[in-house]
């Protein structure tokens, strides 16, 4: 079944030549015990890797079954090995963190047998070499002659045809290999054995045919064989190596080392124990940022007004030459040419409306519209508003001039609808009554220490001092009642028009609506102060709805018709009749649009939307926005991303030391496996298969330095957090974000691997004859 066709082997070193095998040729039986005798450096070793395909050779060819080897690859000698020789060592070359089971199954495993056959394989072949009793055992546990059993066992469970044996009892003592010996005999009723030994009495006694080796050639043969057959009989069966059974045997070989192990996990680990902590502190820290910006945004919101400064800097003093003229020059002052006046129509309106939600969901609209307000105090009627300016509310001459200015009726103004709810939610605690549910619930707005405008009580009609306190039972339930323009003014024969007298018919007029004071509001924090100014805050939604039932009113036609004031006569121009129009209802044009981010990085894109609008348009089309947090936002826009990185590649440098230090250990591993290398490659063990062994080696390293270095940064942030809180009465700083766990964790696996990987693709390229020649 086999034939060696003048193989030749030499060997070099330096300029000698050492002719291992010189023009051999030999052929051997099915079954036969063949004993190969010659004194050391005869070639027999060489001979015996060869018909094994350790030593591959340098001319002739090997048949097997009628099939040349000549263009065998590697990956055919491995199959080859692996299927079709068992080998048995001197040293028995059992690998020593496995079990004996593990042992004899490891041929099996690398020619892909399912787990029920090879272990039952296993089984089989160890209770035939009398081992049944200690499949378990370690290899440690066993004497001389039980290892020697194993390695049959190993040799023969995957039922190989060809049993090569190099001087199988060399370590043994007489008893015991008189035992090994009878064994290989009963072996060779089944298949070709051949094996090398010093010993001619040993070869005589037991072997069928014995073959005497001198200077690489055979001198003699006790009974030759020509080997006739013709026709290829071989077929290859490829070994395959999944890359779970190379993580179980890697995982079984670090548990043998579990001191060592955990120590090289913890140094590898230090890179992402910092990294972790880092990228927590820099999460906990970004929350705090992020708490803060949106508060000074809720402060200073981007607001689009109708009239708007285009934020031009004026002209430097410096620049400015001094005139030796005797003449003046009449020009526009700074603040004049950077006033703007903002073309804000339905279109632009909707456009704002369109903002993407995620960016800002809090768009507010205030109008120049003024109320017609009206509250019983002790059974009397007055003229109310909701303002926090010292005036006299009952002055009509005062409302003219609100009117001819366009200061609106005062108080603050939130979004309507839901947005509004959350708005107040966000900023603001009700100490009493509650939030309002409709647009005619309005609300009382209290600083931190309760404290609200005085003049915005003295303006609701309230008899108060500066400095006096009143309860909350007096304030939230107060009604006031909003009049129509048509019940409100009164037509004079001279086509102007006067205020009726504030009265109960007035006041008790069924087309009234009726507001409430729905609670009272205080600030959560000392940032959100100026959100809404203390005193009465009402939606939006309310103007809206006063818009809609005064635009066709009685006294907004007769000012859209005249080109004077209506209530005073004064002749006015088209900009202070517009404003008056604005102020009785007749426009539903907002004076200003305050536009409120969710986040610093939002606010960038919302000036990105809003200037989209004014692309391709004249200056005088243009809709100028004034951004006061934007000097913030220049500041403090990435600068804890900025600190992050800085951070993150200082403590990266600890990350590509444990890469160098993986690697060093992994080599170090290599050396000290080497013999198991060789092992595994006389098992059948491709070079992608010994690769694998220990990439999952370094695999299970990167997994296990990660989730150490990930626990270690996780149980590192409450001493962290206890340390901030008492240095800056921050809570909960360091927050690890369980996917940046995670990606270190990969990260850690990845670089680890990488670090590993050329000290393992070294050990694949190590010679498996040379490798097992090792100690």
């Amino acid at each position: 079944m086999l034939e060696l066709k003048h193989i030749k082997k030499y060997f070099y070193v330096g300029d000698s030549v050492t002719k291992a095998l010189d023009d051999v040729s030999v052929s051997f039986r099915t079954k036969e015990f063949v004993a190969i005798l010659g004194p050391s450096g005869s070639g027999k070793t060489t001979m015996l890797n060869g018909i094994g395909g350790l030593d591959i050779y340098d001319s002739g060819d090997l048949v097997i079954k009628g099939k040349s080897t000549k263009d065998f690859s590697e990956s055919d000698w491995d199959a080859y090995r692996n299927n079709s020789v068992g080998f048995i060592f001197q040293s028995y070359n059992i690998i020593g963190h496995l079990s004996i089971l593990d042992n004899v199954e490891m041929g099996m495993t690398l020619s892909g047998v399912d787990n029920a056959e090879k272990k039952e394989k296993a089984v089989k072949a160890l209770e035939r070499v009398g081992l049944g009793p200690h499949m378990n055992k370690k290899p440690n546990q066993l004497s001389g002659g039980q290892m020697q059993r194993v390695a049959i066992a190993r040799a023969i469970a995957n039922d190989p045809e060809i049993l090569l044996c190099d001087e199988p009892t060399g370590a043994l003592d007489t008893e015991t290999s008189v035992q090994i010996m009878e064994l290989i005999k009963e072996l060779s009723k089944e298949r070709l054995v051949i094996m090398v030994t010093h010993n001619p009495d040993l070869a005589k006694q037991y072997a069928n045919r014995i073959i005497e080796f001198a200077d690489g050639k055979i001198q003699h043969d006790s009974n030759p064989y020509q080997e006739d057959l013709k026709d290829d009989k071989f077929a290859l069966k490829k070994t395959k190596m999944t890359f779970w059974t190379a993580l179980k045997l890697s995982f079984t070989n670090i548990k043998t080392k579990k001191a060592r192990t955990f120590l090289t996990a913890f140094a590898s680990s230090i890179g992402i124990i910092s990294i972790a902590i880092v990228l927590a502190l820099s999460s906990g820290f970004q929350t705090q940022i992020d708490k803060t910006q949106s508060n000074t945004l809720a402060q200073f919101p981007i607001t689009i007004s109708q009239i708007a400064s285009n934020q031009t800097a004026p002209t430097s003093n410096k620049d400015k030459k001094t005139s030796k003229s005797d003449k003046i020059t009449a020009k526009k002052s700074e603040a004049d040419k950077a006033t703007h006046v903002n073309k804000i129509n339905k279109k632009y309106i909707n456009y704002v409306n369109n903002i993407n939600p995620k960016l800002s969901k809090t768009i507010t609209y205030s109008y120049s519209t003024g109320m017609n307000l009206l509250r019983e105090v002790n059974g009397k009627v007055k003229t109310v508003k909701f303002s926090n300016t010292d005036s006299n509310a009952n002055s009509a001459n005062a409302m003219s001039s609100a009117m001819a200015t366009s200061t609106g009726v005062g108080g603050s103004v939130y979004p309507g609808g839901k947005n509004g709810q959350s708005f107040l939610k966000k900023h603001y605690k009700v100490i009493s009554g509650s939030l309002p549910t409709t647009a005619n619930d309005i609300v009382l707005i209290v600083d931190k220490d309760n404290s609200t405008n005085v003049n915005a009580l003295k303006n609701l009609g309230f008899s108060v001092k500066d400095g006096q306190k009143l309860n909350f039972d007096k304030l939230v339930g107060t009604q006031v009642k909003v009049v129509s323009n048509n019940n409100y003014y009164q037509k004079l024969p001279t086509n102007n028009f006067v205020p009726n007298s504030a009265d109960s018919s007035m006041y008790n007029n069924s087309n009234n609506t009726t507001l409430k004071i729905s609670g009272i509001l205080r600030v959560k924090s000392s940032s959100s102060e100026n959100i809404l100014a203390s005193g009465v805050a009402y939606s939006d939604q309310l103007t809206k709805n006063i818009i809609k039932q005064n635009e066709n009113s009685d006294i907004v036609t007769a000012q859209k018709a005249s080109k004077s004031n209506v209530i005073t006569g004064e002749t006015v121009d088209a900009t202070t009749k517009s404003s008056l129009v604005s102020y009785l209802g007749g426009s539903k044009t907002p004076s200003s649009i305050m536009i409120y981010p969710n986040t610093f990085k939002n606010k960038d894109k919302v000036l990105s939307y809003l200037d989209k609008y004014n692309k391709g348009k004249s200056k005088s089309d243009k809709v100028v926005y004034t951004d006061l947090a934007g000097s913030v936002s220049n500041l403090t826009g990435g600068l804890m991303d900025a600190i992050t990185y800085v951070l993150i590649a200082f403590a990266g440098i600890s990350l590509v030391t444990s890469m160098i230090m993986i690697s060093i250990i992994t080599y170090t591993s290599v050396l000290e496996r080497t013999k198991e290398i060789g092992i595994l490659k006389a098992l059948g063990a491709r070079k992608k298969d010994i690769t694998r062994v220990f990439d999952a080696e370094t695999t299970i390293l990167g997994v296990a330095s990660g989730v150490l270095g990930v626990v270690i940064a996780w149980l590192a942030t409450f001493p962290i957090n206890a340390v901030l809180k008492s240095m800056t009465d921050l809570s909960n700083v360091a927050q690890l974000n369980p996917v940046h766990a995670l990606i270190l964790i990969i990260v850690s696996t990845v670089l680890t691997v990488l670090g590993g990987h050329i000290p393992a693709r070294m050990a694949a390229k190590k010679d498996a004859a040379t490798a097992l020649r090792s100690e």
